[in-house]
């Protein structure tokens, strides 16, 4: 009898990050391991539910922005839980929750977003409209403390911010106040930038 293991389709591994777009290593990192995620769970994008499943397993001041162990361990729990059940709902789809217009650019033909200096054009380089808004709201968030890259806690804000986003949905499911967690994030940044 053969295994049968199901294929995942070869897809690219869109690289939008660079030394030049005002993340910190630590948090490009936590970029390219979403990609990683993405492309792993057979999803065409990096969305804000892998963003946020990255965040938590990479950065250290993330995971204590969060009410304790078992707050983080539940909501790690839906994360993981995304590609044996829960959120497969979400495959094949785009997430775009609206928090912030995503306008067509027709004489680029390109979709612009304000992540613009992040993701050129988030579905062809494989980002959600929602994880491309987080992105550049987090380099907004470093921009306002006078900083030129954007750490995991300013992702983390801008994830919690957007009400809308999958992201939030897993925050939700797992009993965590979304703005909460986006105040405490935003707490956090001005304590550790100090």
């Amino acid at each position: 009898m053969q295994n049968r293991t199901p294929r995942i389709p070869e897809q690219p591994t869109p690289n939008p990050v660079d030394a030049d777009t005002g993340l910190t290593v630590e948090l490009a990192s936590v970029v390219t391991g979403a990609r990683r995620r993405a492309l792993r769970d057979g999803d065409r994008q990096i969305d804000t539910a892998h963003l946020l499943h990255s965040l938590i397993e990479s950065d250290p001041e993330v995971r204590e922005a969060f009410d304790g162990g078992p707050q983080l361990a539940k909501v790690l729990g839906y994360l993981v839980q995304r590609s044996i059940g829960y959120g497969l709902r979400w495959q094949g789809s785009v997430e775009d929750s609206g928090a912030v217009p995503v306008v067509r650019d027709p004489a680029a033909d390109v979709v612009r977003s304000p992540a613009a200096d992040v993701v050129r054009d988030p579905a062809a380089e494989g980002w959600s409209p929602s994880a491309a808004t987080a992105m550049e709201d987090a380099l907004h968030r470093a921009g306002l403390r006078g900083e030129s890259r954007a750490r995991g806690l300013d992702l983390l804000a801008a994830l919690a911010a957007d009400g809308e986003c999958r992201a939030v949905e897993v925050l939700g499911r797992a009993g965590v106040d979304a703005r909460w967690l986006s105040g405490r994030a935003v707490e956090r940044t001005a304590e550790v930038s100090r």
